[in-house]
């Protein structure tokens, strides 16, 4: 079994993907068995993605069955440079900030199926659980969805084709279903790596307990090499940072 990535307490249905549209793209979902995937391309590539899924789940799986503690570490893993490369790309960047390499799971795995299916595709947006890797050719908004504050969907990140390719990823600590250690609606980083920006978007998170520490949070992520930016959210509070674009929605 697979999880982590955007950390939180309380599943919710994933009804925001029938708000999702990719103008002059395809769009389609895979979902084997806890990867569950909504992908647009510039054509139908469900085959080539579901096979990339099953490359990238064995990849971690079989290292798990080797190294049980992958699996259930809080903390950083110690690196090994005999791991597949996917697993060596979660633990080199949740080794940065400072959490369990499961914690870059959602991205790592998003970043690995966008990648292999650029060979096919010049546009791709793979969106995982709130984690997504895109490359597209225009302009891209990201709506962050943040539970019951008053911000959530009011709120969107204006992405500039110069960007990308990009990792943009969100943490909670109250929405979706894997652990979190803090209480914010929201933590969206923005950075090359979607395993980096799904790995600090949880750091951060867990670190945000009241409105008072959005701030710390956003002084933190200034000083993590290969961060461009991101928001946090706790109620009706947000703070920014970086080179992001606030877009009202």
């Amino acid at each position: 079994m697979l999880s982590g990535g955007s950390m939180a307490r309380v599943y919710e249905k994933r009804t925001y993907r029938g708000r999702i549209r990719a103008q002059g793209l395809y769009s389609f979902g895979v979902c084997v068995r806890e990867t569950d995937l909504w992908i647009s391309a510039g054509q139908d590539l469900e085959k080539k993605a579901r096979d990339l899924v099953f490359q990238c789940r064995y990849e971690i799986e079989s290292y798990i069955r080797t190294h049980p503690l992958f699996k259930t570490a809080l903390q950083p893993f110690p690196p090994d440079p005999y791991a597949p490369p996917l697993v060596k790309e979660m633990l080199e960047n949740t080794e940065r900030v400072g959490v369990g390499p499961m914690a870059a799971v959602a991205g790592a795995i998003a970043q690995y199926v966008g990648i292999g299916l650029m060979e096919y595709s010049k546009e791709v947006i793979v969106e995982n659980g709130g984690d997504i890797y895109m490359q597209a050719d225009r302009p891209v908004t990201v709506s962050i969805f943040a539970g019951d504050s008053p911000l959530s969907e009011r709120i969107g990140l204006g992405i500039s084709e110069k960007q990308m390719p990009l990792g943009v990823c969100t943490s909670s600590g109250r929405i979706g279903h894997s652990l979190s250690l803090g209480a914010s609606h929201a933590v969206t980083i923005l950075a090359g790596s979607a395993a980096l920006a799904d790995s600090a978007a949880t750091a951060l998170a867990n670190t945000i307990l009241e409105r008072k520490d959005l701030e710390a949070a956003a002084a933190a992520a200034r000083s993590i090499p290969g961060i461009i930016g991101g928001v946090a959210i706790l109620g009706d509070t947000m703070a920014s940072w970086g080179d992001v674009e606030l877009v009202g929605l």
